[in-house]
């Protein structure tokens, strides 16, 4: 017999096994010997009273014992199937690959970057040098943006797809099973290589093709249908279904489209700074405690506030994190965060957004006027960081007064910052939002709002600024059949998990076109 409880736990009880066992025993009222097994399968902190604990649903076995489950996978061999394009090699692209196999068609991914282990020695560079390679970078590559950007699989995606299955993949391709019970999981940048390595190997055993260093430069379209891409290589891939999952900062491709007389159209987006901290500080804020119990993992937080009729946010919170330089051309700064599996760095980070509409830009119908915003803004950091992909910087106080900082306090970024006005680098509308969320973030969460804390800018890749329009049942580009617009660079998905399942259901629709 199996029974579901839901219990609370002090933090060091998690991993006490006797503990977690007595507690069951307490709840459902019977005799500890009867107890064979006790299987969490969701926990959370609840950090709302002075008292954290972990909130934990569990399945108690009585009197019989637990089967563990096996986290594998078998795909069968496509290797003669119909061929399918797939241009991306992000969550969305490596999903679609998983689930074009399992449907019996053979994905054929291209991707522009490189591997992740070729991938490494380029974001090295970027650290240590502020040198940029426009085609391997932290947001192209194989395992997209998300593989050297954390990790994080906390989604809201369910109404979308299966959640679970996302999850469950990845466990059985190399993920911790934590993945499956945390409320807000996590795989950590430090463990996504081998992970993507063993998805990339799986797509290769049963058939499919993988080519990295392959930009895709020309769409072949014969009477509305797809029939296959040109490289910038010179080579022709043919097939008459295309995922076009390129991720949000492939600018060329939105252009690609548009000069092949493909519609697409401007999409709101946010930008901001990449907001950081010393986790102590967020610690103290969120655990109430002078120093956080060594049973808790480094806390996170995320806030909101409406100022001026516009939503200002935190995203992508990395707590124990680092932030990194993610631009992926020259002359250009962009900042994301990331974090190892163990969050164990000494900062907290996390972007701090406002929402960009189309009343932002003076020509709302050109389909590059929030691209071109974002690139602007990007530009501009530039110029006031000075070169080397330096960031401009600016503390927390100092920025809502108004006033350049004499000095910055230590933080992750590796290029370096240097103290800046971001009134020269912010549009307007953004800064003054920031300058008054600020504040009221630091009433809503004590010891936010301190000097202690640093702005670097810019946060600027939420979200693409561009979606490719598609039909709601068929998933196809509307002038184009067999293309299908995939994931976050399609403005059809916000992180990994929901660009995976998009992925999926885009090769589901392909089966149906093709069927």
């Amino acid at each position: 017999m199996v029974k579901e409880i839901e219990i609370v736990l002090l933090p060091h009880e998690l991993t006490d096994e006797t503990a977690l066992y007595r507690n069951a025993s307490e709840s459902l009222k019977i005799a500890l010997k009867r107890i064979k097994h006790v299987k969490i399968v969701k926990r959370s902190i609840d950090a709302r009273s002075r008292k954290v604990v972990y909130r934990v649903k569990a399945e108690v076995y009585i009197d019989e014992n637990n089967i563990p489950e096996i986290f594998s996978v078998n795909y069968p061999n496509v290797s003669d199937k119909k061929p399918v394009l797939i241009v991306g090699a992000g969550p969305a692209g490596l999903f679609a690959a998983l689930r074009c196999i399992e449907l019996g068609l053979k994905p054929v991914l291209l991707e522009r970057g490189k591997d992740v282990r070729q991938r490494r020695r380029d974001l090295a560079l970027i650290n240590k040098n502020g040198l940029i390679n426009p085609e391997s970078n932290y947001c192209f590559g194989e395992g997209g943006a998300g593989t050297y950007s954390d990790g994080k699989l906390y989604t809201r995606s369910n109404k979308r797809g299966d959640v679970q299955y996302v999850l469950r993949t990845f466990v059985a391709h190399g993920a911790e099973e934590d993945i499956l019970i945390d409320a807000r999981p996590h795989i950590g940048t430090n463990k996504l290589p081998q992970i993507i390595t063993a998805i990339r190997e799986n797509i290769l055993n049963a058939g499919g093709e993988v080519h990295f260093d392959t930009k895709v430069t020309e769409l072949l379209i014969e009477a509305g249908s797809i029939k296959g891409v040109k490289t910038a290589d010179g080579n022709v891939f043919m097939a008459e279904a295309l995922i076009l999952a390129t991720g949000h900062s492939a600018r060329d491709v939105f252009r690609l489209l548009r000069r092949q007389g493909l519609s697409i159209e401007a999409k709101s987006f946010a930008l901001g700074v990449r907001i950081e901290h010393p986790q102590s500080i967020i610690d103290q804020a969120q655990y109430h405690c002078a120093v956080r119990d060594p049973y808790l993992p480094p806390s996170y937080y995320s806030l909101v506030e409406q100022v001026d009729q516009r939503g200002v946010f935190s995203f992508c919170m990395c707590p124990g994190g680092i932030i990194a330089p993610c631009a992926t051309d020259y002359n250009e700064i962009v900042v994301n965060g990331w974090s190892p599996s163990k969050r164990n760095n000494p900062y907290a980070n996390s972007g701090t957004v406002v929402q960009v509409n189309l009343t932002d830009v003076s020509n709302p119908d050109d389909p590059f006027s929030l691209l071109d915003y974002q690139a602007e803004t990007e530009r501009r950091a530039w110029t006031a960081g000075g070169g080397n992909l330096v960031a401009p910087a600016q503390r927390m106080i100092d920025f809502v007064n108004g006033k350049l900082s004499n000095d910055l306090p230590s933080n992750s970024y590796l290029p370096g910052t240097k103290s800046a006005d971001l009134r020269d680098v912010l549009p307007g509308e953004i800064h003054s939002r920031l300058q008054k969320a600020l504040p009221a973030f630091g009433r809503k969460m004590k010891g936010y709002f301190t000097n202690e804390a640093i702005l670097v800018g810019v946060e600027s890749r939420t979200s693409s600024p561009v979606r490719i329009p598609r039909d709601r049942e068929t998933l196809q580009h509307p002038q184009a059949n067999g293309l299908f617009p995939c994931g976050e660079g399609a403005g059809y998905a916000g992180g990994i998990v929901s660009a995976a399942i998009d992925g999926m259901n885009c090769a589901d629709a392909v089966k149906k076109l093709l069927t």
